[in-house]
């Protein structure tokens, strides 16, 4: 008979995912319709998203330093933060495709992940095309010319 093992840190990822993700169905993140009309400076823009930006902003700022003077995570030795501060091509072309895609869907991955549970079609779709597009780059990354 085999016994589950459940390891501390994915428990805890996955506490915090869940309360991130009601954090994006209460906000409204999960709305493509609200995405869509924040992203709509020309035509009919919705502001309210504003404040769920200026509200992550304001914990992040309060929160951040506070938890960088421990020595390490609860359930980690070290903490994993990024050391590269360079702009490279991969970054803006990523950016602009991430852009181009949360404009036209209207969900970016965490929102669409956390909208999974409607069964909309519009979000199996996204989905299931956003895990198509990062396998093609998965199995392409090492050939692209702007990849160091």
């Amino acid at each position: 008979m085999r016994t589950l093992h459940f390891n501390k840190n994915a428990i805890s990822s996955f506490i915090v995912g869940i309360i991130f993700g009601v954090g994006l169905v209460i906000s409204g993140m999960t709305q493509p319709q609200k995405v869509i009309g924040f992203l709509d400076f020309f035509g009919n823009w919705d502001l309210s998203l504003i404040f769920v930006m200026a509200g992550a902003i304001l914990v992040h700022a309060i929160f951040y330093p506070l938890i960088m003077k421990k020595k390490h995570p609860m359930f980690d030795t070290q903490f994993h933060v990024p050391i590269r501060r360079d702009i490279t091509s991969s970054l803006i072309i990523g950016s602009v495709i991430f852009g181009i895609g949360w404009g036209l869907g209207g969900y970016c991955p965490g929102p669409a992940f956390a909208s999974l549970i409607s069964l909309d079609s519009k979000v199996l779709v996204f989905i299931v095309n956003l895990l198509i597009g990062m396998k093609i780059y998965h199995l392409i990354e090492n050939k692209l010319p702007f990849k160091k």
